[in-house]
């Protein structure tokens, strides 16, 4: 009879690899070797949209700035320009947040911003 190695870890790392690929829809979470191409598949684009996020944040943090400070008649190139000149050092991600959160105080930033363009 013929000894059998390498059966436990063998198993284990299937079980990993399937226990991964749960919720794959046909073969892509049956298969050994089509899970396996589908987690590295998987990886590649993981590893994309982990980049592509911070771009996609940054656009919908710059669209809410735009939208909330044309309301108050000041396009956001100018809104940024304006916090520059004034040394406001609050970066996009909280702006949005202020503006999304608490209207009322982002209207202060804004005042701030117009005043600084002003002088």
């Amino acid at each position: 009879m013929t000894r059998a190695r390498n059966v436990v870890p063998r198993l284990r790392r299937r079980r990993r690899y399937m226990r991964q690929a749960r919720g794959y829809w046909g073969a892509r979470h049956r298969l050994l070797r089509t899970v396996k191409e589908s987690l590295l598949r998987a990886g590649q684009f993981a590893y994309r949209d982990r980049r592509n996020r911070k771009r996609v944040m940054r656009r919908l943090w710059i669209l809410r700035l735009n939208a909330a400070s044309r309301t108050h008649g000041l396009p956001y190139n100018q809104l940024m320009a304006g916090l520059k000149k004034a040394d406001v050092g609050i970066d996009r991600k909280a702006l949005s947040e202020l503006a999304f959160h608490d209207p009322q105080a982002f209207g202060e930033v804004v005042a701030v911003a117009k005043s600084a363009l002003a002088a």
